[in-house]
């Protein structure tokens, strides 16, 4: 991948909505230029997808944590993902190595409502819980491009 292709990864990172004329004097190159960078980098799937970062406090959901999962009987299926895609204060679910099997992401208004969330996902999973509890987040979803 070339410098100016990092480049322009790195500040979309930063500002999914900058136009391709910011993106061209940030760069140095035309808008048109940018235009076909930024296309080829999403057809080659290095682009996903673009999102709005989200105050999630003011959104009524001010309490993160992460929450990891261990089977509690290891010979059943490996479908906890399914079993908990619908439930909507689970952000992110990332299969991991050691002795969790997931860890997931939450966002909940309150720590009534943490308690309600691991009882759903206790029992919808037939697993154990180890909840963290963030207490604030100096910095979150740097590029790393």
């Amino acid at each position: 991948m070339e410098n100016k292709d990092r480049q322009i990864l790195r500040l979309l990172a930063d500002d999914g909505r900058m136009s391709y004329t910011d993106l061209g004097r940030a760069t140095g190159l035309s808008t048109s230029a940018v235009h076909q960078r930024v296309k080829r980098l999403e057809e080659r799937g290095l682009i996903l997808g673009y999102g709005a970062t989200i105050d999630h406090a003011a959104a009524g959901k001010p309490l993160t944590a992460f929450v990891s999962i261990t089977p509690i009987d290891v010979s059943r299926p490996d479908d906890y993902p399914e079993k908990l895609r619908g439930v909507e204060e689970i952000e992110s679910c990332w299969s991991v190595a050691g002795e969790e099997s997931y860890i997931l992401k939450v966002r909940v208004a309150t720590p009534a409502d943490l308690e309600d969330l691991l009882a759903r996902v206790r029992a919808a999973a037939h697993v154990s819980t180890r909840t963290t509890i963030v207490l604030s987040t100096p910095f979150e979803n740097r590029a790393t491009h």
